[in-house]
């Protein structure tokens, strides 16, 4: 039988190399195959707690500005959330009220119809936390029985639910402070504690949300052009606008903002009139109106000179997206300044105060998202 020409071989074939099936090209991902667990959905879980978690700090923030905290007297955690369903509900707790110093030396002319309006306030503030901790107790477990988890995530996840409880429980410790003695509002210390805490929560939630949001191996190589300078100084100034938020808080707490609406003068001095006229002296940086007006003010402007310090750092990054985020960040701080000498010019209407509000969890999230970059900076080629 005639043999078929082999033909001109090239030069290193093998022979017999056309009869060997082509060897499948290897796959990318493989550090992520197997137990990835449903990354996707987690981090749509984490967003959707996000969004519920920044709408209870907005909602606490309002409750605030309309004195409604000290409305709802007791803490019951099943049957408070049902709300008085007729007029003798409405009627006892109403009276549950009325023995509270704040009605008796604030409100003693409240009418029941005057007492329903703060009443839903706080009504709706608890139950936004009831819901909070439904939709992260359905989606942890749903995701912890079906095995969806991914490797080294359930011990964060079932930290955020932990310190969802510990924020209920310090809800209910800054509540009771304003109910005996001859308090009127809750304790400033315990109010700064408690939204102190939220802002953490928001800042774990969002951490985790970034780190969901790219691949295991993506992280690995991204950490190999970490800008450890930019990262350390992004980090400083993530916990200095920390310590804003918490002044911010006292500030709130004893109704400051509203006691000296000049500017950039405090009652046409630098200095409030009487920054230490409490006994003791220690005092006055939590209950003196205008030291912690003050101490708010001062915070503020170090807090925009360091800003503008790290945003001259991050503006030498080579890499675009990085200093496009702290671009951001640069952005909303002077916006956030503005909304403050607004807020303090108007005299702490609840509309611009509570939008400085969220201005604060804005620029909050923006610093976190630049700090993430500086920590795990996207690829981009060589052209940028």
């Amino acid at each position: 039988m005639a043999r078929k020409p082999a033909g001109n071989r090239k030069l290193f074939e093998e022979v017999g190399a056309e009869d060997k099936p082509r060897a499948e090209a290897p796959k990318g991902g493989m550090i992520d195959a197997g137990r990835r667990g449903a990354r996707g959905a987690v981090r749509i879980w984490l967003m959707i707690l996000f969004a519920l978690v920044m709408v209870m700090i907005a909602v606490g923030g309002l409750t605030r500005l309309t004195d409604s905290g000290l409305s709802i007297t007791e803490w019951n955690l099943v049957t408070g959330a049902i709300p008085p369903l007729d007029q003798a509900a409405w009627q006892a707790e109403f009276e549950k009220y009325q023995r509270i110093p704040e009605f008796e030396l604030v409100n003693p002319n409240m009418t029941l119809a005057e007492f329903e309006f703060i009443y839903w306030w706080e009504w709706g503030h608890r139950q936004l936390g009831r819901v909070i901790g439904l939709v992260w107790a359905v989606g942890f477990f749903g995701f912890l029985v079906t095995r969806k988890i991914p490797p080294g995530w359930t011990g964060r996840l079932l930290g955020l639910g932990a310190l969802g409880g510990l924020q209920g429980a310090i809800g209910w410790w800054m509540v009771s402070s304003g109910l005996g003695g001859d308090m009127v509002d809750v304790a400033s210390y315990r109010l700064a504690t408690h939204l102190g805490l939220a802002f953490v929560i928001l800042g774990l939630i969002a951490w985790y949300t970034f780190k969901l949001g790219r691949e295991d191996r993506e992280l690995m190589q991204s950490r190999r052009g970490r800008e450890g300078r930019l990262f350390s100084i992004s980090t400083g100034l993530m916990h200095f606008a920390f310590l804003q938020i918490l002044i911010g808080a006292l500030v709130a707490g004893i109704d400051a903002g509203r006691n000296y609406t000049d500017w950039p003068l405090m009652a046409g001095g630098f200095l409030p009139p009487t920054p230490l006229e409490i006994e003791p002296v220690w005092r006055n940086f939590f209950e003196n109106a205008g030291l912690v007006q003050f101490m708010h003010r001062m915070a503020g402007y170090l807090l925009f000179v360091f800003g503008i310090v790290v945003w001259t750092r991050a503006r030498r990054s080579p890499n675009t997206d990085t200093r496009f985020r702290f671009n951001a960040v640069l952005a909303m701080l002077v916006v956030q300044m503005a909304l403050g000498i607004g807020t303090v010019l108007y005299g702490a209407p609840w509309h611009i105060a509570i939008v400085h509000q969220i201005g604060a969890v804005v620029l909050w999230v923006l610093i976190l998202r630049a700090r993430f970059a500086a920590q795990y900076p996207k690829f981009q080629s060589v052209r940028g």
